[in-house]
């Protein structure tokens, strides 16, 4: 029942579907350029130019400069708190994903733009990176020393099966898990924000006493986006923070 509004947006999810920009097919391997791959190659070319533009020499740091240096500091004392020291090799790493994710979700933002963070797949081609390097890493520097992570010490022998069983499911949820938490809150915070906006439109649309009630969809609206904002910053840092305690898990599997 649409109470003779005219509907503006019939599916809020809409702005998720992928669209084909160049067919490409290899074998039964679909190699298509699609909206998704266009907007990846967009976010990298954004954070490729915000590091080109800040990272020139001067004597007083710019704006922009500053807000890189304060990104590079950030990220790095996030990252040393977790893993100490040792992990700092990991840096470029936890950095990339963090401006990777940070950029195509405050993009994703932009009327008409496509948030390819709203996709499980790329979050969770994401975390299997995460966790591709942390089995690599866990068992080139430690050896059968990684299996620790999956018996814990200080935990009596009478429960230390069931324990174990608890972390190896544990262990095999943290991709799922990591990549779920990002598309959820950014794919729930887009439908949300394009309810309430087609709803206001239709609204207004429907001219009369209907119009003026456009106005409390339409505030919920620009209430919402700031807060949509903060959650796209939130996620990017949620991300590179279990990054990083994953990445210490592979540098001390012993002091799990």
């Amino acid at each position: 029942m649409n109470f003779g509004l005219p509907i503006v947006a019939k599916d809020p999810t809409a702005q998720f579907e992928l669209h084909k920009l160049a067919e490409l097919k290899i074998g039964n391997f679909d190699l298509s350029f699609t909206n998704s791959s266009l907007m990846m190659i967009v976010t990298l070319a954004c954070v490729s130019l915000w590091f080109l533009l800040s990272s020139k020499r001067q004597l007083v740091p710019g704006r922009a400069q500053s807000i890189i240096e304060m990104s590079y500091e950030f990220i790095a004392d996030m990252l040393k708190s977790s893993t100490g020291k040792e992990g700092m090799r990991f840096f470029p790493l936890v950095f990339t994903i963090f401006v990777f994710i940070l950029f195509a979700n405050m993009l994703g933002m932009i009327p008409f733009f496509f948030t390819v963070t709203s996709h499980i797949i790329v979050t969770f081609a994401l975390a299997m990176i995460v966790m591709l390097v942390v089995i690599g890493f866990g068992v080139w520097k430690n050896g059968f020393g990684f299996l620790k992570l999956f018996w814990p010490a200080g935990i009596p022998i009478a429960i230390k099966p069931f324990v174990s069983l608890l972390e190896i499911i544990s262990f095999i949820s943290r991709p799922i898990s990591l990549s779920v938490r990002l598309w959820a809150n950014m794919f729930a915070g887009h439908i949300l924000l394009k309810l309430f906006a087609g709803f206001a439109i239709s609204m207004f649309a429907a001219g009369g006493l209907t119009a003026a009630g456009s106005i409390v969809p339409f505030s919920l609206t620009l209430a919402l986006m700031p807060l949509e904002f903060l959650v796209a910053f939130v996620q990017a840092y949620v991300f590179a923070l279990l990054t990083s305690v994953y990445l210490s898990d592979a540098l001390h599997p012993g002091h799990h």
